[in-house]
């Protein structure tokens, strides 16, 4: 799942202190020591229905808005999350260890070459206007995006070794690859009815926002949208698993995270995600409250700009030409103290980043060797800095070829207090290093990332189970075709070895060689310094035991609840009035029946950028 975020439109420049002054690092710790303001949701009128009629709705606030409610444009993690409610997927992730199970998919063979793959279709799947789901919605989804390149804006990457898909029966899907294809199991990709979706013409316009409800066959049906300010999802009785417990589930967007935990703490709503170490302690041992704190499957990163390009070979953008070479990337990691921004900023809701996959994935988990990673030293980044001859001025500031002083700039989102809190740090610390930075706390970073003009950005995605997808956005494939178009891209990385090595991981059958396969690729990525893993932030998250009895974590052993691959925690959440959740239907493990109604978007600060593109973040 992608989680990136994306914000709207509007730039805002905080005043940024002088480095070096004492008082920037309690600055960045306050920043973060967030009290719980009472400010109003930009909408109220949804949580209202938390009563209506005696219908069971549950409410979560969010931090982001929405970018499309069209699987094939939406990277927002907000976005695909409520995707993953409305539309099956072939296979599915188990709650408890994300191996590959049934969705819509029943069984799944692949050919003695593994170049043919047979699905079956399960017969008992229903789109929520009555018609029968069949193999053919699926093979349609599929060839969709291998014929309209509008249409693979945010999922293409899954298809792009299709040669085929065809379904020879109602119950018979069969795909046909151009080479071996390990992720024939894990292809992320919602399946949409046939019958309303071939009747778009420019998918690069339609956002399945117009006309309600929506028809969908996942756990949910999307009844109601207002952009910036909620969705609603009704319980779908036709879903194959079985109906929710809750009758509806709105997501509903709060731009402030403090207001957000306002409204948990008032009951206004009934789960808030991303919680900052302050608000997290401020709501432990509140009555009616359960914080969650678990291991998460993002990554912050602190993203290079390597000098823009599209596939044409036309650069563009206004990247700093100094982080062209390696040793400067190299030296500005070697600045930073991952420890102290683990400890202060996140006091310790994190684990300190090293390599693209986080650790909770042990199976890609890849950190450096000794000799290899970039460790907070100052000495040697002043020596890189150096050697690569960025020498210091009579001021102790860095000049380029220019001859003048260097100073980078940082892209952040204006409404995210830890990263408001990380840049501080960097500034201090690579100040110390004779290097400038400006901290551009934005609305919208998507404008400018989009169009190359930065230099540096903080940057993060939720991994999936199998890392396919986040490595695949780092390939001279994914970036878009010439300047004015939109690629896959994440930061316009483009390495011939590190493709190479994408290439066999996705070609290899073998989970132990794909998995070596994949930590050299993390071991190529580190190298080049383009994206540098600052933290591994934790997963934590609130929600009132008066209104949810029990709800399933991914993974169901210390997971997490809001952002998950798949749609188990909203669609097993029970009622408080529900009683034991041990009544309610469901599958392997996971505790189901919850009729989910209206999720809430909040604005609660969270760390991934997202932008309108086929990457993500996040991204999921």
């Amino acid at each position: 799942m992608r989680n990136r975020e994306q914000h709207g439109r509007g730039r805002f420049r905080p005043r940024v202190p002088r480095p070096g002054a004492p008082r920037l690092i309690a600055a960045g710790v306050a920043a973060l020591a967030l009290t719980a303001a009472l400010a109003t949701p930009l909408d109220p009128a949804p949580a209202q229905a938390r009563a209506d009629d005696g219908k069971k709705v549950l409410t979560v606030a969010v931090a982001q808005s929405v970018d499309s409610l069209s699987p094939f444009l939406a990277t927002r993690l907000v976005s695909t999350s409520i995707h993953r409610l409305m539309y099956e997927y072939l296979t599915a992730y188990d709650a408890k260890d994300a191996r590959a199970v049934p969705g819509l998919a029943t069984e799944w063979t692949p050919s003695a070459d593994k170049l043919t793959w047979t699905y079956t279709i399960r017969s008992d799947a229903t789109w929520s206007d009555g018609r029968k789901v069949t193999a053919e919605d699926v093979a349609w989804t599929f060839g969709k995006m291998m014929s309209d390149e509008k249409a693979a804006t945010a999922l293409g990457s899954y298809v792009g070794n299709f040669r085929r898909v065809t379904a020879p029966s109602p119950t018979e899907l069969v795909i046909e690859l151009e080479k071996p294809q390990a992720t024939m199991t894990a292809l992320d990709v919602p399946i949409v009815p046939k019958h309303v979706w071939e009747k778009v013409g420019d998918f690069s316009k339609f956002n399945n926002d117009k006309d309600f409800p929506v028809v969908g066959n996942g756990p949910f049906v999307l009844t109601d949208y207002k952009p910036d300010s909620y969705v609603r999802l009704e319980a779908n009785d036709k879903f194959w698993r079985g109906a929710p417990n809750f009758d509806e589930l709105v997501f509903k967007y709060y731009k402030d995270g403090d207001a957000a935990v306002a409204a948990l703490q008032k009951g206004e709503v009934d789960f808030v995600g991303n919680l900052t170490p302050a608000q997290a302690e401020a709501l432990q041992g509140q009555e009616d409250v359960k914080v969650n704190d678990a291991p998460g499957r993002r990554f912050l990163a602190l993203a290079v700009n390597p000098g823009a390009r599209a596939r044409n070979g036309e650069r563009f953008g206004d990247g700093h030409e100094s982080l062209l070479d390696q040793r400067v990337r190299q030296a500005l990691f070697l600045g930073i103290d991952r420890k102290t921004l683990v400890d202060r900023v996140y006091q310790g809701h994190a684990v300190e980043g090293e390599g693209y996959i986080p650790p909770r994935f042990s199976t890609y988990y890849w950190k450096p060797s000794p000799d290899q990673e970039l460790t907070h030293d100052p000495a040697e980044a002043n020596r890189l800095l150096d050697e690569a001859g960025y020498r210091k001025n009579g001021e102790g500031r860095r000049v380029g070829e220019d001859g003048k002083p260097i100073t980078y700039r940082l892209l952040c989102h204006a409404d995210r207090p830890e990263e408001k809190a990380l840049g501080q740090y960097l500034e201090e610390w690579w100040g110390e290093l004779g290097i400038g930075m400006r901290l551009d706390c934005l609305d919208n970073v998507s404008d400018p990332w989009l169009a190359g003009d930065y230099d540096l950005a903080f940057d993060g995605w939720s991994v999936n189970p199998d890392p396919d997808f986040v490595l695949s956005i780092h390939t001279c494939a994914a970036r878009p075709a010439t300047p004015n178009d939109i690629g896959a891209t994440d930061n316009f990385i483009c390495d011939k070895r590190y493709d190479d090595l994408y290439a066999r991981q996705l070609a290899e059958y073998d989970p132990a060689k794909r998995a070596a396969l994949v930590k050299q690729a993390v071991s190529r990525l580190y190298d080049l310094g383009y994206m540098n893993v600052m933290a591994y932030p934790n997963a934590v998250e609130a929600y009132r035991t008066d209104r949810i009895a029990s709800i399933t974590t991914m993974p169901e052993d210390a997971g997490n609840i809001y952002g998950q691959d798949g749609y188990w925690s909203w669609w097993s959440a029970v009622p408080a009035a529900a009683g034991d959740s041990s009544d309610s239907p469901g599958s392997a493990g996971v505790v189901t029946g919850v009729v989910v109604g209206v999720v809430v978007l909040a604005g609660v600060a969270g760390f991934l950028t997202m932008r309108r593109r086929a990457t993500a973040e996040d991204r999921e």
